[in-house]
């Protein structure tokens, strides 16, 4: 069913109220990160990304989940900043285990209720310095990325200017690892079904949607993957996408995920906005700020 939340998607953020549809989104947004929160808190050195995956999987299907974007990843190390990614089977969980201090990544995107949500969140076992810094300078990206969606700049121009803050931060770009070199990519309403398998660890119904917007998107002009090359030179389109700046620093990588609404509003402030504020790395920048 994708398309469902396309063109016409509308809301009043400045409110508070949102249309039936982006509450269903936010929920299931909120529920991937409540997922995230809990499977984090249970982190023990000796824990591999394969159990930490699982731990999601199983923390998920006990809150109602049957289907998937895709299943749940987990990465350690300096796979957190993909050191030495070269192939797509490298983004798989590994045997790789957690150590004190070490980094994780936990990324997973269920469906619920018809509803997708694709979320990233970053953590340490104990004291990390480094990507406690990464995470605190993730925030102008946030900033950068709403600013110019509303100023309906190209995707690709956008692209090329969250490159550039990273490389004054000092800062690789290690969303441009994955397929495509994507920042982002657009999420729709999925049929419900009771099973749905999943092929290379996506969901068919998801892979379906996004193929149907790739086509559909392809003959309008435009590309529900959010890329560095000229397929996404096009200006933002009204929908929901899933963004994940991603920032790497000598063998530690941080990021965040989740969704960004853009609108067919002339209103600057309705045109786009974060679906939710309330999220662990908002809090914790709120928190940074109040210090």
């Amino acid at each position: 069913m994708a398309g469902d939340t396309g063109k016409g998607t509308t809301a009043a953020p400045r409110t508070g109220r949102l249309t039936a549809d982006l509450r269903g989104f936010r929920e299931v947004q909120r529920l991937a990160y409540a997922c995230a929160e809990a499977v984090a808190a249970q982190l023990r050195p000796g824990v591999t990304e394969r159990e930490a995956a699982r731990m999601q999987r199983e923390w998920l299907r006990g809150h109602g989940v049957r289907d998937w974007f895709h299943l749940p990843f987990a990465w350690f190390g300096d796979r957190t900043a993909f050191a030495g990614f070269r192939v797509p089977l490298q983004f798989f969980p590994t045997n790789r285990a957690l150590e004190p201090g070490m980094p994780f990544i936990l990324d997973m995107a269920p469906v619920h209720r018809g509803y997708a949500a694709d979320i990233g969140y970053s953590g340490s076992l104990g004291l990390n310095p480094v990507q406690d810094r990464l995470m605190s300078d993730l925030r102008a990206h946030r900033e950068l990325i709403l600013r110019q969606v509303r100023e309906r700049r190209p995707l690709r121009e956008i692209y090329e200017n969250v490159d550039r803050l990273m490389v004054r931060q000092g800062y690789a770009n290690r969303h441009r690892a994955y397929p495509f070199g994507v920042i982002a990519h657009k999420i729709d309403r999925v049929r419900e079904r009771r099973w749905s398998p999943t092929v290379f660890g996506f969901g068919t119904q998801s892979l379906k949607g996004l193929v149907g917007d790739a086509l559909h998107g392809h003959r309008e002009g435009w590309s529900p993957l959010w890329s560095p090359y000229r397929f996404s030179d096009h200006a933002p389109q009204p929908g929901m996408w899933a963004v994940e700046p991603h920032l790497g620093f000598r063998g530690t990588g941080a990021k965040f995920e989740e969704i960004l609404v853009v609108t067919d509003s002339r209103d600057p402030e309705e045109s786009a906005f974060w679906l939710d504020d309330d999220l662990p790395h908002v809090r914790r920048w709120a928190e940074e700020g109040a210090a």
